[in-house]
């Protein structure tokens, strides 16, 4: 497993970990610890040592199986969860220092850890990014050995720009992938400048990127790629990237003609996230455990060329960028 360095944190890291927001079954599904365990061991077999949660994930029960896990291995296996989507509603004015506390406090009850290696500010509304007591907070549970590190995941660009002039926000998780490519262009750089370091989320676009869906395509009722194609439940971009479920499947469908029919799209999508080096890692969930190995096969597959990259390019542009403009993403 080929590691990098997690920005300020100094953690070294697998460039390929694994997120947990479907670890213990396909989302909507009953949270299934059994399968959890499963997939948790074996990524830790097979050299993931940096494992993302949150709270709100199975209402906890991801942190409780993470951290069983984790305590169960002697291999330092780094744990990272987040705060702050559990306030309903979810506005500026919610976000409170005691609030957020009591959910650090409430992870570590949770997890069964001594202290969380990562914090991150669950994709707070803009505005909190501009209150600067959010952020000291996780100072003083720093002081107190609570947590070792905070970071921030954003939905916008923008978000991750302010983020980054607190000198505590040692990480920045963001959405990016073939399908949302802004964050090269207007955001690593000046990550790399402050030594952030950059966790990629949704690198498939909500399994867009394997190339297996169509316009057939069922999802269950509690799958947010059902509920919550336009944001109706929370943030758009988390679903599909934000992007128009059928102008993405013709897009993968153009992407396709670029390599051999015989490629597997998700391990050429996840390729193409790890050969910006200013990426610390990506988070590529997994439902089931053979998941996790088929995600590990990208660390073995060759740098894409400068014709593939132009390919992929120029199906962004003509298919993606338009509608993404829109957003402001």
């Amino acid at each position: 497993m080929n590691k990098r360095i997690l920005g300020k944190t100094g953690f070294n890291i697998s460039e390929i970990s694994l997120g947990t927001w479907q670890v213990g079954g396909k989302w909507g599904d009953k949270f299934s610890h059994e399968n959890a365990d499963r997939i948790l061991n074996l990524a830790i077999d097979n050299g993931i040592n940096f494992i993302d949660t949150a709270d709100v994930y199975g209402d906890g029960e991801s942190e409780k199986a993470v951290g069983r896990v984790v305590r169960s291995r002697k291999e330092r296996v780094f744990v990272a969860t987040k705060c702050g989507r559990k306030l309903s509603p979810h506005v500026d004015a919610a976000y409170q220092p005691a609030v957020l506390r009591k959910f650090v406090e409430d992870s570590l009850k949770n997890t069964g850890l001594e202290a969380i290696d990562l914090i991150q500010l669950h994709c707070p509304p803009t505005e909190t990014y501009h209150r600067p007591e959010i952020f000291a907070l996780f100072d003083e549970l720093k002081k107190e050995g609570k947590i070792l590190n905070m970071g921030v995941s954003v939905e916008r660009v923008e978000e991750a720009l302010k983020a980054i002039e607190y000198d505590n926000v040692t990480t920045v998780q963001i959405i990016f992938n073939m399908f949302r490519q802004r964050p090269a262009k207007d955001f690593f750089a000046e990550a790399a400048k402050k030594n952030v370091g950059i966790i990629v989320r949704v690198p498939l676009a909500s399994g867009l990127l394997t190339g297996k869906y169509s316009k057939a395509t069922v999802f269950g009722k509690d799958d947010h790629r059902t509920f919550n194609r336009n944001g109706e439940a929370f943030d758009k971009g988390e679903t599909f990237s934000g992007i128009n479920y059928e102008k993405g499947l013709a897009a993968v469908d153009e992407l396709k003609k670029i390599f051999p029919a015989n490629a597997d799209l998700a391990l050429i999508a996840l390729r193409w996230i790890i050969m910006f080096r200013e990426v610390s890692c990506v988070i590529p969930g997994a439902s089931k455990p053979e998941q996790v190995l088929s995600n590990l096969k990208a660390c073995e597959l060759p740098n894409l060329d400068q014709e593939q990259l132009q390919a992929i390019e120029k199906v962004y542009n003509q298919y993606i960028l338009p509608d993404l403009l829109k957003e402001k993403w």
